[in-house]
């Protein structure tokens, strides 16, 4: 296994890249992706920068250029559904890109010539990643709660109640929404690599979301990101 890392913001892997063993770096594409090891495991991390496209270029190179076996997407999102708290952690069973459109040639939300407007992540991946945080969790403060589910990704800092709303209608089951997520899940969908998406929620997607997501940025995600991560390495073999 060759892990690939990636968080749309350098607070997002803070922590992670101290902790590299015998790390080195490589500037490719106006990115700066540092390999090593993280608790005996192969593994290269990377910073996406914000939204689709960028995750989507990184994640691909990941795969072509530093021969990734397996990605994980660690980072922040807000929150699109009652139940879920901020500080609580979405682990994707799906990803959509809540914002693609192609009808009437396509259904909303499908992908077109990929038949999917939900992009399956791994289920093994995805299991060690729910075990690993729920481990992480149960130290924490205030209960924080895991839950798997439907991840939202677009182009669109979603952060009023009516914009939320919409989106809720159009996806009921929807848990999150963030910026990078769906589009890397297509290029490992394309690629055939298996892959990973934990969010933490940081905002509520409302009115309020962008004050508190620079708060909780800051003094929570990188903390939660590491001890996951830490976990997730800890719980494989080395291959």
């Amino acid at each position: 296994m060759r892990l690939g890392i990636i968080s749309a913001l350098a607070e997002e892997q803070q922590g992670l890249l101290e902790a590299m063993e015998s790390p080195y770096k490589l500037i490719h594409g106006k990115r700066e992706y540092t390999a090593g090891k993280l608790w005996k495991i192969d593994s290269v991390a990377v910073l996406s920068r914000i939204g689709k496209v960028a995750a989507a270029v990184t994640a691909a190179t990941l795969v072509e250029k530093f021969n990734v076996t397996h990605i994980i997407f660690t980072g922040v999102a807000g929150s699109a559904d009652l139940g879920v708290r901020v500080g609580d952690v979405v682990v994707a069973d799906s990803l959509a890109q809540h914002d693609f459109d192609a009808s009437p040639l396509f259904p909303r939300f499908e992908i077109p010539l990929t038949g999917l407007s939900r992009m399956p992540t791994d289920r093994e991946m995805s299991l060690k990643l729910s075990l690993a945080t729920r481990e992480f969790l149960e130290n924490e403060l205030n209960n924080p709660q895991i839950h798997r589910g439907l991840i939202g990704s677009g182009d669109q800092f979603i952060k009023d109640r009516q914009h939320l709303g919409k989106l809720k209608d159009a996806l009921p089951d929807l848990l999150a929404v963030e910026m990078e997520g769906a589009a890397v899940a297509q290029v490992c969908h394309e690629l055939g690599i298996p892959f990973a998406i934990m969010r933490t929620i940081s905002d509520n997607a409302n009115e309020d979301a962008a004050t508190d997501f620079m708060e909780f940025v800051q003094t929570v995600a990188s903390r939660y990101a590491y001890g996951v991560i830490e976990n997730f390495c800890k719980g494989l073999t080395p291959t």
